[in-house]
């Protein structure tokens, strides 16, 4: 399956700036050693493999999914082989005691890649998944640049998301929150992010779930007015590498918008994959129809689709990739734009997030609202988009 043409391109997006920096790169990695969290995932994977095929002097790789981190070795044996520097993985959780361990004990990295996050809008639907989301994408970030500062580590880099430019949902919230403390960590310790448009097929996508409903004759279900940037999962390891690599303190790389990157709609991709597959996509009214026809309908060459107005919390009709306050650089590279930051914060108002978060974590209970009104103490223009329906309530 060819997914620049699902996503609307015919080339790949970082190529030229990968070719133009190849020695820098190669010669980096090649005399260094890499931590990797979060390395099983989706991107993790892929950042795992752009070091790898560079040939580094040790990489370690760090998830807490066992399975995943089974078939990334699989993958990296049975694509790349073998370097000639140590790679091993551990199945971890970042915030454990054992990566404390791990990190205290090993020789020290050179550069920590730190992939780890909850990515989904919906994890705002419940508040014990969304103080897990806190968790995850702002203190564990914050505690494991703390532990590389301190074990010697010269460059840290972490993952953000689109979706923390103007933030409308708590995830993108988090993310943008994350950037801020990083601010105040980058005075002690040399930080490069990225913000990622949406990883096409990365795991739990929507895209992935169309590989997923495909293999069990399942309807597709898609918001048609929904419009999103999309890299390919080589694409997404590569911005990750060239970040945290080349990009000086506090920067955050981006995909520059050109003729190759464009927004495109869910059911705009879901209409193209079926096509590709040798299905003529046949639009339902309802989610009821698209399950109770499914069997006929894929038995005819036809595929089951209920396209539908998105009207769930925290989902913008389209996402970018910076704020007009914000200062660019888009020269140094031909691909990727670069946002500029200088280290502003508020101190007080990141130590008032922090203790907020704790003491509802010491008292044991808490609602949304009460972790809203901590966002709102740190993000005061936070455009929250609540709507009471959530995607777990769709098909």
């Amino acid at each position: 399956m060819n997914v620049l043409h699902l996503i609307g391109r015919n080339e790949e997006l970082f190529g030229t700036d990968v070719e133009d920096f190849y020695g820098d790169l190669r010669d980096t990695v090649t005399k260094s050693r890499f931590l990797v969290i979060g390395g099983a995932g989706s991107i993790g994977q892929s950042v795992t493999r752009e070091i790898f095929k560079r040939d580094p002097k040790a990489l370690h790789v760090v998830d807490i999914s066992e399975n995943n981190m089974v078939e990334l070795v699989r993958d990296i044996r049975s694509t790349e082989g073998y370097g000639s520097g140590e790679f091993k993985t551990f199945s971890l959780d970042c915030g454990s005691v054992e990566f404390e361990a791990l990190i205290n004990n090993e020789t020290p990295y050179d550069y920590v890649f730190n992939l780890s996050a909850l990515k989904h809008v919906r994890s705002e639907k419940d508040p014990y998944t969304l103080m897990r989301m806190i968790m995850v994408n702002v203190f564990n970030t914050i505690k494991t640049l703390r532990l590389a500062r301190e074990a010697g580590t010269k460059k840290y880099f972490c993952v953000s998301t689109d979706k923390a430019a103007n933030p409308v949902n708590m995830m993108g919230a988090s993310k943008r929150i994350m950037e801020m403390f990083l601010m105040r960590e980058s005075l002690t310790q040399d930080i490069s992010m990225a913000r990622f448009a949406n990883v096409a097929f990365s795991d739990g996508s929507l895209l992935h779930g169309f590989n997923q409903r495909f293999a069990k004759k399942q309807p597709f279900s898609a918001p048609n007015d929904v419009r999103r940037y999309f890299v390919t999962p080589q694409e997404s390891g590569e911005l990750c590498l060239l970040s945290g690599l080349l990009g000086n303190n506090r920067d955050i790389f981006f995909p520059k918008l050109s003729e190759k990157l464009h927004l495109i709609t869910f059911s705009e991709i879901a209409v193209r994959y079926l096509r590709e597959r040798g299905y003529e996509p046949y639009e339902c009214e309802s989610e009821d129809e698209a399950r109770d026809r499914a069997e006929e309908l894929i038995a005819n060459k036809q595929w089951p689709c209920y396209f539908f107005k998105s009207d769930t919390t925290g989902e913008k009709d389209f996402e970018e990739f910076f704020t007009d306050n914000e200062d660019l650089d888009m020269e140094r590279f031909e691909t990727v734009g670069v946002i500029k930051n200088q280290p502003d914060f508020d101190e007080a108002k990141l130590d008032d997030f922090m203790d907020g978060i704790e003491a509802l974590r010491e008292k044991g209970a808490w609602t949304k609202d009460d972790i809203v009104k901590l966002y709102f103490g740190l993000l005061p223009e936070f455009a929250h988009k609540e709507t009471g329906k959530y995607l777990d309530q769709r098909m």
